[in-house]
């Protein structure tokens, strides 16, 4: 445990045992669960941890609570890695009240049937206020950051505010790793979608003045905030935050691959900022969305399959427009030995993203890469880097 502020104490727990977050993140660091407590004239708890780590989230709360009872708990997020230990805290603590808004408690009787908290309900609307001595606490609602029912806290008093899972990121506490790399893949793979909406919570949050943010996933943010505000008004509006290409292919025998190499290499000797390569064959998943997004160039180099395409782009590709990808520069490279549809089939799947740019260089190898290929994977450089 430790401290926030003087009145705020950390009682989150790392998982280690932890191989895939949400059924499908691969996350070798583990994860990380946090939850908090304020102590003041009431006492306030916000969020629980994971079922597998009741006992130890448990012991974390009565260290920080002494012989004291916790007056409030606050359900910021109904995800089960947050709310699994409600039923748990309630029969721990039978005075204390539950805190939520109207979608929170509908979502509460999905996942434990039955529950009646009678006059424990504390029912909150947007920019409803709890006072607990000291602290002065607004609910700000974040409906779609990524659940319905999500709802951030600012405390006035410590100028901290709580902001469920945004600001999150995949790993443990205990592991040491770069916060932009995990937050981005976690940011991309999980919220993604839900751009529009973070947007409409950070102008809600620009009017507060806000020194420490307090995720329910990853560390407590206190320096430079601005960096991540920036990250995430970056991500969040599909804008690009960092100049390169990336080169996203599948290839069945190597020549898909060969020309995807070709291409690389030249806009290395050209002096493209940075160029990512990626086999979506072998390649995390996540990561490959993760960099589609960053950067502000994409060129898919995949083969005609059963008249379509090859599983690994079609699942990538359909990862980046559920995601709302847009904004963007794409090349298209195909193969086919006897009927090439790849581009088509490509393109087609990219119809209801927005400001797409397509490259008028399209290239199109019919088996082995040749020489008028070579001269319009040059051409293709050129373009991407006007």
């Amino acid at each position: 445990m430790n401290n926030v502020t003087n009145d705020i104490i950390y009682i989150g727990v790392n998982d280690h045992q932890i191989d895939l977050f949400e059924g499908q993140y691969d996350v070798p660091n583990g994860m990380a669960y946090n939850s908090y407590v304020i102590l003041d004239e009431q006492i306030a708890v916000f969020d629980t941890v994971d079922a597998n780590f009741t006992e130890q989230w448990l012991g974390n709360l009565r260290e920080a609570l002494g012989d004291r009872k916790p007056d409030y708990l606050i359900v910021q997020h109904m995800e089960p890695d947050h709310s699994a230990n409600i039923l748990n805290f309630i029969k721990e603590f039978p005075d204390a009240k539950i805190v939520g808004n109207a979608k929170t408690f509908a979502m509460m009787q999905g996942f434990f049937e039955g529950l009646d908290l009678g006059d424990r309900k504390v029912t909150v609307t947007d920019g409803g206020t709890l006072d607990l001595g000291k602290h002065k606490l607004t609910f700000v609602f974040a409906p779609m950051v990524h659940w319905p029912e999500v709802m951030f806290t600012y405390d006035s008093t410590d100028k901290v505010l709580f902001s469920a899972d945004a600001f999150g990121k995949f790993g443990a506490l205990d592991a040491e790793e770069d916060w932009a790399c995990e937050a981005r893949r976690y940011y991309f793979g999980i919220v993604g979608k839900y751009g529009v909406q973070v947007q409409a919570v950070l102008k809600k949050a620009a009017a507060l003045d806000i020194q420490t943010i307090c995720p329910l996933h990853g560390p407590v943010l206190k320096e430079d905030l601005g960096y991540y505000l920036g990250l995430y008004n970056t991500w969040s509006s599909y804008g690009v935050e960092s100049e390169g290409v990336m080169i996203a292919y599948t290839s069945v025998y190597g020549n898909t691959k060969k020309a995807a190499e070709i291409l690389r290499d030249k806009l290395t000797e050209k002096g493209c900022p940075k160029v990512v390569f990626c086999d979506l064959a072998r390649e995390d998943m996540a990561e490959a969305v993760e960099d589609a997004f960053r950067y502000g160039k994409l060129v898919l180099a995949t083969t005609t399959y059963n008249a379509e395409i090859f599983p690994f782009m079609k699942h990538f590709i359909g990862d980046l427009v559920e995601r709302n990808y847009q904004n963007r520069t794409i090349g298209l490279i195909e193969n086919g030995s006897w009927a090439p549809m790849a581009a088509k089939v490509m393109k087609s799947m990219f119809e209801k993203s927005k400001n797409i740019t397509w490259l008028d260089t399209t290239v199109t190898i019919k088996s082995g890469v040749k020489a008028a290929n070579i001269a319009q994977l040059d051409a293709m450089a050129d373009e991407l880097l006007k």
